[in-house]
């Protein structure tokens, strides 16, 4: 007679169920209790969210936090290339009227000596 394979035995497993003895893993992984290394690879520091999670939060939709996200970076360059160029303008002028001044001093006969001296005298009153 030939003879017959082995039935598997039905075991109940420590959370409850049951399983066949010819499907039940070999061993139960170990946890590892040696140090954990992580392996992280920074390439730049990640954005800063804090209005996407105000404007999340007060229940506007993404649609507005995109656009948020978008252009608040951008409205920040755009008022400081208005404050560089405002700032180069007033040295130009302050530039020019310091000329002004100087070839009306320089060239300035009586004329401008009298009306230097009146503008004083008007100031001291």
């Amino acid at each position: 007679m030939e003879s017959l394979p082995d039935v598997p035995k039905v075991v109940r497993l420590p959370d409850g169920t049951y399983a066949y003895t010819d499907h039940l893993p070999a061993a139960p992984p170990q946890p590892y209790s040696g140090p954990q290394i992580v392996h992280q690879h920074v390439h730049q520091a990640p954005p800063d969210r804090t209005v996407q999670r105000i404007a999340l939060g007060s229940g506007v939709g993404a649609g507005a936090v995109a656009a948020g996200v978008y252009f608040g970076p951008l409205l920040v360059g755009v008022l400081t290339a208005m404050a560089a160029n405002l700032a180069l303008l007033a040295l130009i002028a302050a530039v020019c009227a310091w000329g002004v001044v100087t070839v009306v001093r320089s060239v300035g006969g009586e004329d401008g000596k009298r009306a230097a001296a009146t503008v004083r005298r008007a100031r001291r009153r």
